[in-house]
């Protein structure tokens, strides 16, 4: 049914839920209407700004029943940046959120048995605040010729300038604005989007908490870095916390932060991070959990979820770093693990290396590829554990897993749609027997997942 809504109107409606971006979902005459920043029992006023067959987007302009969970946010920058979706929402109500975003999840894809599932309360944070570890904030050059460092506003070319952010690690804030003030002082050149000229354009921060060990990245469009050894002695001296610090070069026009290239300019290569009571080396570009305090409680439900014995074989696919099959190595009598990144499978060998672990092996390659040969070569598998990117599994590895099945599937997801477009295929040859939302990012509307499956 066609709606009759146009640009500009302005509607009152009741808001009925939150969608999976965090924003207000209600109904205007029966067609559905997004308004980011509304909540869930509020009765709001909104001036529509996106028109499409379906549904319209509209901004919030007034409240006129509020929601009891309604709070002020505590960042002054919280509307105009985009980088947290949910702060005006109360911490315990953003918890249900992210178990109700799974349900929704659940509900669209409609895998076999999906009402009978059992969804856990989320676990949730202390004190939900201050956990990044890492920033990747961009560098340029306002209208005053000055250079301020932050993130773009969402679908916009505006960049915010950010000096001060609530759910970074203080110490990330702290080395990136010491950093900022020194390229300043140097006058490096600063990228330009539309020339596709000069050469800093993000500067990447990463703090190694359970050490204080801080890498700082500076990713620029061209191989040059001039004025690098003055920028550099002003660091030692200015920041004795940062041990590392290197060049990434990334000359394309790309959404892509990073990109093939990192050069060593000075301190160690890799900073030192722990989790539980596992070491890692981090690389530049090796990919590690944001909130290291909430990644040791995932991998504990992973670890619960998998309830392996000593005698159990392990594979690990997407292993990155290690991270979750390393934490797994101890308790089981072999982890195998494959990553496509080579410098992953660098990072994970030598971390178990250096952790003393003699039962992890780690393999360069998919796991279409990899588990097919190993189970040739007589390797059988009683759990995997898969934890794959945003866009979820490959049909592949899928595929993989319903030909070459274990007796338990941990599914560790990221996103509860492509999670819940998953279990379609995969609740053919496993029982989904529990979900577990784990909330890694407090004050965003991202939800993360583990998911107990076994075979049928």
């Amino acid at each position: 049914m066609k709606h009759n809504l146009i640009k500009d109107q302005t509607i009152t409606l009741p808001i009925k839920r939150l969608g999976i971006n965090g924003e207000g979902i209600g109904y205007y005459k029966k067609t559905i209407v997004f308004v980011p920043g509304a909540l869930p029992n509020e009765t709001v006023t909104a001036k529509i700004t996106t028109v499409a067959p379906r549904f319209v987007e509209a901004r919030l302009m007034k409240l006129n029943v509020r929601a009891k969970d309604r709070v002020t946010p505590d960042c002054h920058l919280y509307e105009e940046c985009g980088g947290c979706q949910l702060q005006h929402l109360a911490y315990s109500s953003q918890l249900t959120f992210k178990k109700d975003v799974v349900k929704q999840a659940l509900a669209k894809f409609k895998p076999a048995g999906y009402q009978q599932y059992k969804l856990k309360e989320t676990i949730g944070m202390e004190t939900p605040w201050h956990y990044r570890n890492k920033l990747q904030f961009q560098v340029r050059l306002n209208q005053h010729d000055e250079v301020i460092s932050g993130l773009y506003q969402p679908d916009s070319h505006y960049l915010v300038d950010i000096d001060d952010c609530l759910v970074q690690q203080p110490a990330t804030m702290k080395v990136l604005n010491t950093v900022v003030a020194l390229i300043e002082k140097h006058e490096l050149p600063i990228y330009n989007e539309a020339k596709n000229s000069g050469i800093i354009k993000t500067v990447m921060v990463r703090v190694g908490i359970a050490t204080g060990e801080v890498q700082v990245v500076f990713v620029t469009n061209s191989p040059k870095l001039p004025k690098k050894q003055a920028l550099i002695s002003d660091i030692q001296e200015e920041l004795p916390e940062v041990v590392s610090i290197m060049q990434n070069i990334q000359s394309k026009k790309t959404s892509l932060v990073m990109g093939d290239e990192t050069v060593h300019l000075w301190g160690k290569e890799s900073i030192e991070e722990h989790l539980e009571d596992l070491v890692f080396d981090l690389s530049p570009r090796a990919f590690f959990q944001l909130n290291p305090e909430q990644t040791a409680v995932l991998y504990e439900e992973a670890r619960k979820a998998l309830n392996a014995k000593e005698t159990d074989t392990i594979v690990d696919a997407y292993c990155g770093v290690g991270t979750i099959g390393l934490s797994l190595a101890k308790h089981v009598k072999e982890v195998r693990g494959m990553d496509t990144i080579p410098a992953a499978i660098d990072d994970a060998n030598r971390n178990a290396k250096r952790l003393g672990i003699t039962n992890s092996h780690y393999e360069v390659g998919t796991a279409e590829e990899l588990l097919p040969k190993w189970l040739a070569d007589g390797f059988k598998p009683n759990g995997i554990v898969v934890d794959p990117p945003r866009t979820g599994l490959d049909d592949n590895l899928i595929k993989a897993l319903i030909d070459y099945p274990t007796e338990t599937l941990v599914y560790v997801s990221c996103n509860p749609s492509t999670l819940a477009r998953d279990l379609v295929q995969l609740s053919h040859a496993y029982h989904v027997d529990y979900l577990q939302s784990v909330d890694m990012f407090p004050q965003t509307a991202r939800a993360e997942v583990v998911v107990k499956l076994t075979l049928k």
